[in-house]
């Protein structure tokens, strides 16, 4: 027996020399052997865990944590830790200079400017004293979209593009119970086209920003839309919201101006985190970006962050995105639980629990691992066919551990996924 318990953690730590295997006792074992055997619901599809005590530093169990993982959104931790490592505890939100009355400004991917209820920099007062403004993108070299971004996601609020200076976060709004649809801005009002095709709600023409809705079967739900981004619909927005005179002219950033760093980064962080927000992690990455860079090049700061802050990971990963949409991502679980060991460690308890999603309380797992006392703390990830949870389990014996559950090409709905999970959760709750 003690040759069946030790062998499956002697095959790991072929693997990896970054984590040694605690002693856990012969009936903690078979329990989650027994729940995530390949003869079981989880031997069903690819699935990765990882059981870590961060007070010992030993990995306490595993299966397939070597493996590769389509981590949809908790490639947001890669993108939490690379905001708290590298943006401190601000945005830098605009890079500009003066030229007589003409404020000439360089975004930064600030995300803040009327996108829900983040905190507002005094964006008007700051402009108020500029007779003209002139924007330039010249320091923004990634596309609007990611890499192995969905095409179709287009129409979804979760897909909104991305910009150096983004305004509204890049949506329209469809107010509630208003037929035909009023929208906000109202700059994209003469925009809204009737149709009629079998749509129930709002939607936007793949290639322009014209907006079609079905008088007879609309249905009038508050509704956000992406808009398609430019440089020449911002500036007709930007002078909207101001009463400024609004430029666009593609100059390069030079080398000496001035940094306005005006909005808090927690919230921001926070409101990532909760409601798995696609566009601010993206934002974030663009600030990430600049911050290092001073021109904003994704692929570029995630090569940085990689071989910098994150060069000691177990394995290396495929990390494309900012937010998790991308198919290209590909994360082992051993390489989650070292990446959430260093969140660990560098931010506050206070702020962590803050901005987790907690069982049955708060975020994307309000309505999961429900208990009387709260014992899941962490990030979700959700795609077609793939879910996956990283994060933090507390024990009715008072220990805390660190764990990444990961599952890819399932034919089941999440949901079923998550009750499965929730098996393995409550053991190790129960147990350990």
């Amino acid at each position: 027996m003690k040759k069946r318990i030790l062998i499956p953690l002697v095959i790991f730590l072929f693997f990896s020399l970054e984590f040694t295997s605690a002693q856990i006792n012969r009936e903690q074992y078979l329990k989650l052997e027994s729940v995530l055997s390949d003869n079981g619901f989880f031997g069903g599809h690819l699935t990765g865990f990882m059981l870590y005590d961060l007070d010992s530093q030993r990995v306490l169990f595993e299966k397939n944590s070597h493996l590769r993982f389509t981590p949809a959104s908790t490639t947001k931790l890669f993108t939490l830790f690379s905001s708290v490592a590298i943006l401190n505890d601000s945005t830098q939100t605009l890079r500009y200079t003066r030229s007589g009355d003409t404020l000439k400004i360089w975004g930064t991917g600030d995300p803040s400017w009327k996108y829900l209820d983040l905190y507002q920099p005094d964006f008007k007062g700051f402009f108020q004293s500029a007779k003209v403004v002139q924007f330039s993108d010249a320091n923004l070299k990634s596309s609007a979209f990611g890499s192995g971004w969905q095409w179709d996601d287009y129409l979804y609020y979760f897909s909104a593009e991305r910009s150096s200076l983004p305004i509204y976060g890049n949506l329209l709004k469809a107010e509630q119970s208003r037929n035909p649809p009023v929208v906000s801005p109202s700059y994209f009002q003469k925009s809204i086209q009737s149709s009629t095709r079998d749509i129930k709600d709002l939607e936007r023409d793949f290639h322009t920003n014209t907006f079609y809705f079905n008088p007879k079967k609309y249905r009038a739900r508050e509704d956000f839309i992406p808009f398609i981004t430019s440089p020449e619909i911002f500036i007709q927005l930007a002078a909207l919201e101001t009463g400024t005179t609004w430029i666009y002219r593609p100059d390069s950033l030079p080398k000496n101006h001035q940094l306005w760093r005006a909005a808090p980064l927690f919230p921001i962080l926070k409101e990532m985190m909760l409601e798995s927000d696609n566009f601010l992690a993206e934002q974030l990455m663009y600030m990430v970006s600049d911050r290092i860079f001073e021109e904003i090049d994704i692929e570029r700061a995630i090569e940085f962050v990689l071989k910098t802050y994150l060069s000691d990971l177990p394995d290396q990963p495929i990390w494309v995105d900012g937010s998790g949409l991308s198919r290209y991502n590909l994360f082992t679980p051993r390489a989650m639980v070292a990446l959430f060991e260093k969140i660990y460690r560098i931010l506050p308890d206070k702020q962590l629990y803050e901005i987790l999603p907690t069982g049955g309380v708060s975020g994307t797992i309000k309505s999961n691992y429900q208990a009387k006392q709260p014992y899941i703390f962490a990030k979700t990830g959700t795609m077609s066919n793939n879910h996956s949870l990283v994060g933090l389990i507390k024990t009715n014996k008072g220990k805390t551990y660190c764990f990444a559950f990961m599952n890819s090409n399932y034919p089941h709905k999440a949901s079923e996924i998550r009750r499965e999970m929730e098996k393995v959760f409550l053991i190790i709750r129960d147990n350990f």
